[in-house]
């Protein structure tokens, strides 16, 4: 069967956008956060080096790529990884969309998200049959026992932190109720007022991994979108059983992007500079919106401002589309962003600069 999902919701953005792109200095478009700026030297020439790939390649993934990753867990993250719990994916929001499905996820399990949140989670619900549950706070559940419950921190949209005790009351809550928790940590690495926390750092879980994912992209903090590169670690039983439903299904990561990852996963200079691109635009363009009349929420981490006008999102949409800014609205997310809009920090230097002139003239 055929499952129904909602209309995709960024098809609404289209006049929003054919309205920026007659602005005489032409659109600055804020409002997806897609990278722009160069896969890194080192990234591409080993994608070169593994582009003679007769061969099938490891649904696993090499022991080298595993090796890379969890040295990163446990050099940046603080994470005492295990390379036999790693699994590369086909970009981790692949993995956002199926995970319910191949954790066996179905009709009448409850699949619990943020209220504000990615709406993949919501659509990988959906996809396994499963009741999606857009929640503000674990304990308004009552007595219901969720399947799946996720979290997202730092959190798109909003760029919200959960320090570590928060983190460690939500694995004990769903380890009381026999919930796998998922967390989406794509944007870890991008922590600007606060420090993001894996959920699988031992301060947290108490070292125990049972019953925990965690999720992790190269997509913005190595400019890697068009690889489709990500991986998943956590509990040693999940990822084994996730494993073997991925080798029937051909869910397989291809050799030379492997490569790729191994090579990111290994140098934090590229990384860094990276960040330091992001940290500038984040700078001029929180300073040019709070100019402007915004207020800036949360915002702490990621790669996106949450802003807002105390208006309708749509409102504010039209108003930045007249100046030739595209933003995402809030709403995307869920009704409780309502009143606020996603602004990207993923447009080149000269891109920002000009929405910045715009807004502060």
């Amino acid at each position: 069967m055929i499952r129904t999902l909602p209309d995709f919701p960024w098809d609404l953005l289209v006049p929003y956008k054919e309205q920026a792109r007659q602005h005489a200095g032409g659109i600055v478009d804020l409002s997806v956060g897609t990278p722009v700026d160069p896969t890194p030297r080192i990234v591409r020439q080993a994608l070169m080096d593994a582009a003679d790939a007769p061969g099938y390649p490891a649904t696993y993934g090499t022991p080298e790529l595993r090796d890379a990753v969890a040295g990163w867990l446990t050099r940046k993250l603080g994470v005492e990884a295990d390379p036999a719990a790693v699994l590369p994916v086909i970009g981790t929001k692949e993995a956002v969309a199926w995970l319910p499905t191949l954790l066996g996820a179905g009709p009448g399990d409850p699949v619990v998200f943020p209220e504000l949140a990615y709406p993949t989670y919501d659509v990988g619900a959906r996809l396994a049959g499963a009741t999606p549950r857009a929640v503000d706070g674990l304990f308004s559940l009552g007595p219901e026992t969720p399947k799946i419950v996720w979290i997202n921190s730092p959190s798109n949209p909003t760029g919200k932190v959960l320090p570590a005790d928060h983190l460690r009351k939500v694995v004990t809550w769903a380890r009381e109720r026999g919930a796998v928790v998922i967390s989406d940590e794509c944007y870890i690495e991008l922590g600007w007022e606060a420090e993001p926390v894996s959920v699988l750092r031992p301060d947290v879980c108490d070292g125990d991994h049972r019953g925990l994912i965690a999720l992790h992209s190269l997509s913005k903090r190595s400019n890697l979108a068009g690889y489709r590169a990500g991986f998943i670690t956590g509990d040693p039983v999940l990822i084994t059983a996730l494993l073997e439903v991925r080798k029937h299904a051909g869910m397989i990561v291809p050799a030379p992007v492997q490569a790729a990852m191994t090579a990111a996963y290994r140098d934090d200079a590229h990384v860094e500079e990276q960040r330091e691109r992001y940290a500038r635009r984040r700078a001029v363009l929180r300073t040019a919106l709070e100019a402007h009349g915004f207020r800036i929420d949360h915002s702490e981490a990621g790669l996106y401002l949450w802003a807002t006008r105390d208006e309708s999102c749509w409102d504010t949409v039209k108003a930045l589309a007249e100046l030739g800014i595209l933003v995402a609205p809030g709403d995307f997310y869920g009704t409780a962003g309502a009143r606020h809009v996603r602004v990207a920090l993923t447009a080149t230097d000269e891109r920002v600069d000009a929405a910045v002139a715009r807004l502060t003239t």
